[in-house]
């Protein structure tokens, strides 16, 4: 392989695998902090013994996210010298303030978190994990507006070969990047919903301190549901975006060929992309494609072969990954909607069955973000920034197949290690459940365990 397809793999292994933290650490830190403000409101030991729980998993999950977030700035400068040295100037700047701001409050605020049990009141301890929650859902929303400003850039001008900014607000304030920002935080809210009732249905069906996961499904069930509902609605929002400013990726998520008015959405479909056709297309539903796309039943919408063959993404992986994302997405909505309907009644331990299905689906959410990730960077392709600079003429120049071998394969003996430390630390005290007669004077942090 050579050096761009081995930078490409590279960077999506190790995309990938941060992205396995981020979204569990955006949605369980709202969780953990939900449940220590019940906790300071109520004086409820119940909830103590929730925040410190989840609030272990938490600490054990961001830690990871941290560590494998690092290297991935690092690889700009390595693997992606051109492309630095082209966007550096409006890349870096939504990059440095998520780390000089938001990670700031972070690292400070979670060692107050940590530490402050007893130390400082109540209040001011469960604000401090108001603010780490708030300041990881901030470090998501900077670096998904660098990112939207990849999938749809403003704000710039072209001068010295390269390209620079001349209004941040445009940045700021770009579209694409507050829908992708939305639907990516509520699908971490998922996800992380998802794990809380994947790991309470697990001692739920063994019949473990079942008042405590009752109460920890419940709670989550309804952050589910909720953030479900949204992913759907910001969903339809980006979509709108997309085929506004990305027509190639739009044409290869819903496999379309032909430009066409009025389009019809076919709810079965089989592309043929070597014939530049779709071998099947069945059970059509009349000018749906049109109002998906652009929310008006009559509207154009451009086929693949408006586009010259070097400039339109892999249609195979792109439309799989899309349609088997909404197909997770319109199956987490049912999931939740029933969990809320079960859990309301108090007892989701007489219902087996319906536990065992939430515990085999924790992992759904897991594999739905990454095939969202697939859409949005391969639906790209052959653009890293769309229309401006392509991939290809973005990988440094300065290195060579075997440097970029080297390190891919150092990356994923270092993150399959890192993997399997994670697997284990969260599977242990998982299962371990909540301790008993906890007290506030008691650290949560299970570094201090000892």
């Amino acid at each position: 392989m050579d050096v761009l397809t081995l930078s490409r793999l590279q960077f999506a292994v190790t995309a990938a695998f941060h992205f396995i933290f981020v979204p569990l650490t955006l949605g369980i830190s709202l969780l953990v902090a939900y449940m220590e403000t019940r906790y300071v409101r109520t004086n409820d030991k119940m909830y103590l013994k929730m925040t410190k729980f989840w609030g272990k998993l938490f600490l054990i999950n961001f830690a990871l996210g941290v560590v494998t977030g690092i290297t991935m700035e690092f690889q700009f400068g390595m693997n992606w010298a051109e492309y630095s040295k082209y966007v550096g100037d409006i890349f870096g700047a939504p990059l440095a303030i998520e780390a000089t701001v938001a990670f700031f409050l972070e690292s400070s605020f979670i060692g107050l978190w940590i530490f402050g049990w007893k130390r400082v009141s109540k209040k001011v301890h469960a604000l401090s994990i108001w603010i780490v929650a708030i300041a990881t859902n901030l470090s998501a929303l900077w670096i998904l507006l660098a990112n939207g400003w990849m999938q749809k850039p403003v704000g710039y001008v072209l001068r010295n070969n390269r390209a620079e900014m001349v209004d941040f607000m445009a940045l700021i304030t770009n579209p694409y990047g507050w829908t992708k920002f939305f639907h990516t935080i509520f699908s971490g809210y998922v996800l992380a919903a998802f794990f809380v009732m994947g790991v309470s249905a697990h001692h739920l069906l063994k019949k473990s301190n079942v008042q405590f996961f009752n109460s920890s499904f419940k709670i989550a069930s309804r952050f589910a549901l909720i953030s479900a509902l949204f992913v759907l609605m910001t969903g339809d929002f980006h979509g709108v975006e997309i085929a506004k400013n990305q027509p190639t990726k739009f044409a290869a998520m819903e496999s379309v060929w032909e430009t066409q008015k009025a389009a019809s959405y076919p709810l079965v479909v089989v592309p043929d992309p070597d014939s530049e056709r779709n071998a099947i297309e069945a059970i059509k539903i009349p000018k749906m494609l049109s109002y998906l796309a652009f929310h008006n039943k009559d509207a154009e919408v451009k086929g693949l072969k408006e586009f010259p063959k070097d400039e339109r993404p892999p249609v195979i992986p792109t439309f799989l990954s899309f349609r088997l994302m909404v197909v997770l997405g319109l199956f987490f909505i049912m999931l939740s909607f029933l969990s809320v309907l079960f859990s309301g009644k108090g007892n989701m331990e007489s219902r087996p069955f319906f536990l065992k299905i939430m515990l085999f689906s924790l992992i759904l959410p897991y594999i739905a973000v990454q095939i969202g990730w697939i859409v949005a960077e391969v639906g790209r392709q052959p653009w890293i920034v769309y229309g401006l600079l392509k991939t290809a003429d973005a990988v440094s120049k300065s290195i060579d197949a075997t440097q970029v071998f080297i390190s891919l394969a150092g990356f994923t003996i270092l993150y399959g290690f890192l993997a399997v430390i994670d697997v284990y630390l969260l599977t242990k005290y998982a299962k371990k459940g909540p301790e008993e007669n906890l007290s506030a004077e008691k650290p949560t942090s299970v570094l201090q365990e000892g």
